[in-house]
């Protein structure tokens, strides 16, 4: 009792069998339409991306060790995401965001 829907290739990440309860009648409707963001890429493939700051520390318990891990704030085209980051990856790539200061210099840009 499930069906395999044709995607648009920007959702081709999502896997396309859903079970007849999670499908509705679609309605028609251009307010319905999404748009996917557009990037701007740079020649080699590249887009740059800004941390504006850290807003959260949080420690994740395995079972014989934990880890620190960061809540990173990044901006990218005029949007804001969050990610949690290694703390000791985020510390040796980018020490200015430890020394005392939360504030990021505005020039600190890293590339994806």
């Amino acid at each position: 009792m499930a069906y395999q829907v044709a995607l648009s290739p920007h959702l081709s990440n999502l896997h396309d069998v859903f079970h007849v309860s999670q499908l509705r009648k679609c309605t028609s409707d251009a307010a319905h339409v999404l748009e996917p963001e557009s990037i701007e890429l740079r020649e080699n493939l590249t887009f740059q991306v800004t941390i504006v700051r850290i807003d959260d520390t949080s420690v994740k318990k395995l079972r014989e060790k934990e880890v620190q891990l960061v809540k990173v704030v990044w901006e990218r085209a005029g949007v804001k995401e969050h990610t949690w980051e290694l703390e000791s990856e985020m510390r040796k790539d980018y020490p200015e965001l430890f020394s005392g200061s939360e504030k990021l210099k505005s020039d600190l840009m890293i590339q994806i």
